[in-house]
Formats: C-alpha cells, structure tokens, sequence
C-alpha cells in the first residue's frame, strides 16, 4: 500500500511545486517589464502612463503570489499619489512626462473596486487588518459616489462624473465586477451589493446587439430602461468588453451570461478570432486577438489552461490579461 501511495504523492507535491514555479516565473516577469521601483504599474501600449486599474491588477496579482513586498510597494504608491482625499477614491491616469500628471481627476469605478478588492484579499492572505480598513473606506466611497438607481436598476456608474447624463447614463459593463462584489457583500452584508450582482447580471443579459449578440464597451441605459451602444464611443465589442466574460467566468463559471461569448467565437479558428466586432456595421477587426485576448477566449471557452507566459511581444494590457486569467484560477 505505502509504495503505491508515495509515488502519487511525490507526483501531486511535483506537480503542485511546478505550478507555483512557473506562476512566480510569471509574475516576475510582470514586475520586471512593468512594475517601476516607486510602485507604479508602466502601460507600455499607451506611452507609459499609469492607471488605477493597472495598479489594482498588479495588486491582486501580488496577493496571489505572496508578494507582500511588491504588494506594499504597489499600494502604497497608489494612495500616495491617486488617492482622491476629497472623495476617497481613485485618480484613474496618471501621466509622469506631463507639467500637471493628473490632468482628468475623475476615477474609474472598476479601478477603485479592484484595488478595495486586492486589500480585502491582502488583510485575509497576511492577517493584517489595516488592509480590511483601507478596503471598506474605498468601498463605502464607491457607493457614496458611483451607485445609483436608474429606470429601476441599482447600477454603478463608471466614475463619480460625467456618466449620468439625466435622460439615459453611460455604463461600462467590463466594470461590473461580480466576483468583488459578491465578496464585499459576504463581508459587509450591505445589501447593495447583491442588488449590484442581481441587477447588472439582468442588465447584462439584455445587452445583445448585431449579429454576434454580445454587449458593447459602452452601453446607454436610458430612463426608459432601453439600452443602446453608447453614442460616445464606437459600437464595438472590443478591448474593453472582453473582460466581461472575464469576470463573469470567475464569479460562475456555469453563468448563462457565457453562452453569447462561446456563441459568437465558436464561429472563427481560435488562431483566426478577430480581435473586435462592430456590432452596428458587423465589421469586424482586420486583425486578429493577441495573446492576453486568447487567454480570455480559452477560459470562457473551457480550454485546458496552461500557466501564463509573458513575453516580449506583450504590452501591459495584454500581459495583464494573461495574469488575471490565471489569477481567477486560483480558488
């Protein structure tokens, strides 16, 4: 019996050792190409400045790596220098060649809530309660100042302003993070935040435009509860929604809100997937996904998911995308 055992178990111990290898591989490659010395995460496909969301992305994938140092580091940089004080949340770009780097200080909602999330994970990962603090203040500013009701929905809006436009808000469903929100509601039971899951999973159910039935970047709910592409933005399913499968994989992986994605992809050769469609025009990219698009691909399409590898040819976002689809894989 024993000799049968020990073998499988030094292959389970082998296996498990190798899987965190290469995802430390991976994540110290992230932080050579993109993490600064300061804390600040680099967009290499946007000249180099910085955003929320980049910095809420690196912070969660310090977490799940182990990284405190890297962690602190990121974070701290981030509530010294984004940090809104008169509203509690965050500057969402920061330009370091430009006279004022905070031109637009507006916030991102999806970035603020990513980074509450990263803290909340944090306070768990290293029992540090100064992390929870930090989260639930960012949080409550979030529903102080994005979250509202609108033609019979609680959204969240995607910044404090310019988004409610009276007759109709502008909504962008790549900010609908479900899996964030269904952990602070675990922690705070506010009921907000299962109104924010129920309603904009009903919402995103409904944002089924052109032929591939998928929703836009942008989208336009008008107070007649009518939703639209958002005349602001092109009509496009582009690189901003494909993080709604995304999302919607890592909050239930058996989520009906899947089946237009695995629709509509289904129809091309992985390797030939175009990286955009208009839904109004049905014109889609001349060019196909790159790799961190793929990897959103893979996971809604149930691929076997190989440990991320980041490369020279991939910039911040498509790099970004690889590491956070094998971030929701870590249960």
């Amino acid at each position: 019996m024993l000799k049968r055992v020990i073998p499988a178990m030094v292959v389970m111990v082998s296996v498990l050792f190798s899987s965190f290898s290469l995802a430390g591989q991976a994540w110290e490659s992230y932080k050579a190409r993109f993490l600064m010395p300061d804390g600040r995460i680099v967009d290499t496909g946007n000249n180099s400045v910085s955003h929320s969301e980049g910095q809420s992305y690196a912070m969660l994938m310090a977490v799940v790596s182990n990284d405190k140092a890297a962690f602190d580091r990121i974070w701290g940089w981030t509530n010294k220098t984004l940090k809104n004080k008169d509203n509690g949340l965050f500057y969402w770009r920061y330009n370091p060649v430009a006279a004022d780097p905070i031109v637009d200080k507006n916030d991102a909602a999806d970035g603020d809530a990513m980074i509450a999330w990263a803290l909340l994970k944090a306070s768990q990962r290293w029992n540090d309660n100064s992390y929870a603090t930090a989260s639930d203040a960012i949080t409550q500013a979030l529903i102080k100042h994005t979250v509202i009701n609108f033609a019979g929905y609680r959204v969240m809006l995607p910044g404090a302003k310019g988004f409610n436009l009276n007759s109709y808000v502008n909504l962008n469903p790549s900010y609908f993070l479900f899996p964030a929100w269904q952990d602070f509601a675990d922690r705070s039971h506010l009921t907000v935040w299962r109104d924010l899951i129920r309603d904009g999973s009903t919402l995103l159910g409904k944002m089924s435009f052109g032929q591939s039935r998928l929703p836009t970047d942008w989208v336009a709910l008008s107070a007649d509860g009518k939703l639209t592409p958002a005349k602001e933005w092109p009509p496009r399913t582009s690189y901003d929604a494909i993080r709604v499968p995304l999302y919607v994989s890592w909050w239930d992986a058996q989520s009906p809100l899947l089946t237009p994605w695995r629709k509509w992809w289904q129809g091309f050769n992985r390797s030939r997937t175009p990286a955009w469609v208009n839904v109004t025009t049905n014109d889609t990219a001349p060019y196909n996904m790159n790799e961190g698009l793929l990897a959103v691909r893979d996971l809604t399409m149930g691929e076997p998911m190989s440990e991320p590898q980041i490369t020279a040819q991939d910039d911040y976002y498509s790099a970004s995308l690889k590491m956070l689809v094998w971030v929701s894989q870590q249960k």
